[in-house]
């Protein structure tokens, strides 16, 4: 048993010494030379500041329009909404008291064009509402917005509506009714 101690002691002794080398590798042998370094490049270095100019003086503006509609004002705003509401949409709105035509009643996605015909010289389109037929000629009114048909082909009748935008103000839409070929003609 004495001899497994020894050799336990051995070991820990050969432990202790590898131990006891490993710090003697760590010295500071490197170091202050790297220190001596840095305290001559430190020494060397000259450090350039340029000095902070002066600060501008500040000179006061006097406000000089003082008697003037300010912009933020909210009467000016006012001012500006009812110039707009004397003339809104550039003066372009429906005739308010022309007496409606038949065809001004049903809105125009509901009218179809089935076809045209000439009588002394003036073309005449042939539209439809539900299941009656009805001629008109350029010039007439037809569709819910004030629509003025501006001319008529044979596949077509232009239409000129006048309505309302976002806004409120009135402006004009061109729309089409385009002729509607029958079930016979499919066949």
């Amino acid at each position: 048993m004495s001899k497994r101690l020894d050799t336990l002691r051995d070991k820990q002794h050969a432990l202790a010494l590898a131990g006891l080398l490993a710090l003697a590798g760590c010295g500071d042998s490197d170091v202050q030379e790297v220190r001596d370094w840095m305290k001559q490049v430190d020494g060397q270095a000259v450090v350039a500041v340029k000095p902070i100019s002066e600060p501008k003086t500040f000179v006061p503006y006097a406000y000089a329009a003082q008697q003037e509609v300010d912009p933020f004002s909210p009467n000016k705003l006012l001012a500006e909404l009812a110039r707009l509401d004397r003339k809104p949409g550039g003066g372009l709105k429906p005739d308010m008291e022309r007496r409606k035509e038949f065809l001004e009643t049903f809105p125009l996605d509901t009218v179809k064009m089935v076809g045209t015909m000439e009588k002394a010289k003036v073309v005449y389109a042939l539209l439809q509402v539900d299941k009656a037929v009805y001629q008109v000629r350029a010039g007439q009114h037809v569709g819910q917005n004030y629509g003025l048909i501006t001319g008529i082909t044979e596949d077509a009748v232009n239409v000129k509506e006048i309505v309302q935008d976002a806004t409120g103000d009135w402006v004009e839409r061109m729309s089409k009714l385009e002729l509607q070929e029958s079930k016979e003609n499919q066949k």
